[in-house]
C-alpha cells in the first residue's frame, strides 16, 4: 500500500527558487530544520496545487492539454506555521486572480478522477511555500527572525507533476 502521495505543483522561476532556497539554508545553518535537508534534485521549492493518493495518466494527458503555461507574477508573503508541538514552516503565498485560476481548472481537471484531500478544495486551499517541516514550536520566534526579510516577488514557471512512492518528476506544462 502506497503510503507517499501524488501531486500537482507549481514551480518558480530561477531568481524565485534561489531565494527560497536561501530561507532553506538561513534555517539550516541555524541547526533547524529545513527543507534543505532533501538532498534530491527533485527537492524544489513549489505551490502545491493539487494532492491524492493516487493521480491516473489520463490526468496528466489533459493538464498537457488544457493547462496553460503559467506566467505570471507569485508574491510569497508572511509566515505560517501549521500543526502543533512541532510545526511546519511556511511561506503564505499572496493569492492573484491568476493563481486562484489555475489552482481551480488543476483541481477541475484531477478531482473527478482519484480521491484528494479536503483542503486542497478551491475556497479551502491555502497557498503555501513550504521552507521546515517539523520545527519545534520551541524554535519558531527565531525562525521567523532569521526570515524576517520581506516578500519574495518572483513568477511562476511551469506545472510538474511529483509522484511520491515512485520519487519521480516531470514536467505536464511547457517552460515559458
Amino acid at each position: 500500500m502506497p503510503t507517499m502521495v501524488q501531486s500537482v505543483e507549481l514551480l518558480f522561476d530561477e531568481a524565485t527558487d534561489v531565494a527560497v532556497r536561501a530561507e532553506w539554508q538561513r534555517l539550516w545553518d541555524a541547526g533547524m530544520p529545513s527543507r534543505t535537508r532533501v538532498r534530491a534534485e527533485s527537492n524544489r521549492p513549489h505551490i502545491t496545487l493539487f494532492v491524492a493518493r493516487h493521480i491516473p495518466p489520463e490526468i496528466d494527458e489533459l493538464l498537457g492539454r488544457r493547462i496553460a503555461t503559467p506566467s505570471f507574477h507569485i508574491r510569497l508573503g508572511g509566515l505560517v506555521m501549521f500543526g502543533g508541538r512541532h510545526v511546519t514552516l511556511s511561506r503564505l503565498v499572496v493569492p492573484s486572480k491568476a493563481l486562484l485560476s489555475l489552482h481551480r481548472s488543476v483541481f477541475d481537471l484531477a478531482a473527478h478522477a482519484t480521491e484528494f484531500t479536503p483542503h486542497i478544495r478551491p475556497g479551502e486551499w491555502t497557498p503555501h511555500v513550504t521552507l521546515a517541516r517539523r520545527l519545534p514550536a520551541d524554535q519558531i520566534a527565531e525562525a521567523a527572525r532569521l526570515l524576517d526579510g520581506g516578500d519574495i516577488i518572483g513568477r511562476a514557471s511551469v506545472v510538474r507533476r511529483w509522484d511520491g512512492d515512485a520519487k519521480r518528476e516531470w514536467v505536464v506544462t511547457a517552460p515559458p
